[in-house]
Order: C-alpha cells, then structure tokens, then sequence
C-alpha cells in the first residue's frame, strides 16, 4: 500500500514526455548497473580460473609451468571475451554483427600485422610441443644460451656470459633447435695427436686411464680409443667418453689438460707443425 502511494506521488503531475524520460532514465540506470555488476564479475572469474589453471602446473613438477601459464592466459582473456559480450548485450547492442565487425578487423590487423602474427603463430608452436623449456642450455638461430622465458611473441636467453638475448619466436620456430638439455648424458669427444716415433700402446694406456681415473666419466658404454688418423705431423686418436650432461663442459676441458700433462710425463711426443724457410737469395750468393 506504502508502495502504491509513493509511486503515485512519484509520476503524480508529470507530463507523458516526463514520464518516458524518467522510464528512460531509469532503464538507463539499470542497464549500467547490470553492466558494472558482469565487468566486475567476469573480472573476478577470470584472475579465479587463470590463478587456478597456473597453480595445477605449479603443484605437479612432471607438468610444465611454461605450458600453463599460457593456458591461464588464453583462459583468462575467453572469459574476458564473454564478459564483453554479456555487457553489449545488456544494452541492446547485436552481438553478431559486432563479432562480424570483429573479425573483420581482425583480418584487416593480421594482413597489416603478418610478421608479429608469424611470431606469434610459432610461440604457440613452441608453447604446445616444447622442444625448449626454461633453464634449457640450447643453440637456436645462431645463438647459444639458457632458456629465461618462452613468450608469445619472442625467446629470451641467457649467453654464455649471461647477456640477454631476444630472439624473435619465427627464427626459432623456422630454424634447426638445439637442445643440450634433453638428455640425461653426453658423449665427450677429443682428437689427441702423438709422435710417428710414439709407442702408441702406452700412448693409448696413458689416455685411457688418465679419463676413466676422474669420477666424471662413465664406464658404461664402453669408452672409444682408437687410431683414426695418420696426420703429416702426428698420429691421431680419437677418443669418446660418456659423461653427465652437466659436467660435459668442465670435464672435457679438465681432460683435455690432463691428457696433455699425462703424455708429457710419460715421455710420449706430442708433435707440432714445424716449417723450414729457405731464402732462395742468400743461396744464389753463397
């Protein structure tokens, strides 16, 4: 009854124009409220779900953090997309034709946009197959280093001297991937040269045991020494030991010293390249 009176004291003495005003008005006002209120709730869903679907990488350690926080993201922004959708709609706005204006400017921006849209074709690429992960020693378009962050649109690495390196995602995509990372072990391989007047038995049981003594070579596979060539200064071993992926660089470059030091100790010549210059003048004189 309260109620009844109050609107009639309302719209009492308004004119009809007043009252399609304030009709409007009032619709008006509904319809920005019911818009805030879905912004705010598509909102708070989409960090909800993209917090959700980030934290299931982040729980199991045999899944990749790379691989879900990109689909956090695409996850996030869909939401986002409906949201927007719902919000048009609560003004009367027909969502299909404004979907058709989108994707219509959307072609417009990808033909303008080619190379960033091939960069980011390729990170999606490199997101779903992950052939490199973070932390991931690789070679890629002619750099080297470890992987910091895979991203849509560009690869960050860390150089040997740990200078950040950009590398845009279509050269990586586009060019062969070499990953140091994957496997467990490597194979070490160095060339070591001796004298043609070297007892090549002991030079090849002075190399032998002077890599299998270091804790980091593994006797399994069966470590290679073999005579593969006859150089014009030195015979050449060729010699391949496994190791662990992370001790490749160290070990290889500390066996290199050793070997070296070991040949010297054992009186095995190491040669070097020597040449004789005749001066063709001072022979005619004499």
């Amino acid at each position: 009854m309260f109620k009844d009176i109050l609107t009639m004291e309302i719209w009492q003495g308004k004119t009809v124009g007043d009252l399609l005003t304030l009709e409007f008005l009032a619709s008006a006002a509904g319809s920005v409220l019911a818009a805030i209120a879905i912004l705010l709730l598509g909102w708070v869903v989409s960090k909800w779900l993209q917090a959700r679907v980030r934290n299931l990488g982040r729980r199991n350690k045999h899944l990749d953090d790379m691989l879900f926080d990109f689909l956090s993201s695409i996850v996030r922004y869909v939401v986002l997309g409906f949201t927007v959708l719902f919000v048009l709609n609560t003004f009367g706005v027909q969502t299909t034709s404004v979907i058709a204006v989108i994707g219509a400017a959307g072609l417009a921006i990808g033909l303008a946009l080619q190379g960033t849209l091939s960069n980011v074709a390729a990170g999606v690429m490199l997101i779903l197959f992950r052939p490199i992960r973070t932390g991931d020693f690789v070679e890629v378009a002619g750099q080297m280093g470890t992987v910091k962050e895979v991203t849509l649109n560009f690869t960050e690495l860390a150089d040997l001297s740990n200078v950040q390196v950009i590398v845009p995602n279509s050269e990586v995509w586009g060019n062969i991937i070499t990953n140091y990372s994957t496997n467990d072990r490597r194979r070490a391989e160095w060339t070591f040269g001796v004298g043609y007047g070297a007892n090549l038995a002991d030079a090849e049981r002075i190399i032998h045991n002077t890599i299998m003594a270091d804790a980091r070579a593994q006797s399994e596979p069966e470590p290679f020494i073999q005579v593969t060539n006859l150089g014009g200064s030195s015979v050449d071993f060729l010699v391949r030991v496994w190791c662990n992926a992370g001790d490749y660089f160290s070990f290889k470059a500390d066996m290199t010293r050793k070997v070296k030091e070991a040949l010297d100790a054992g009186g095995v010549d190491i040669p070097f390249p020597t040449r004789t210059v005749i001066n063709v003048s001072e022979t005619a004189d004499a």
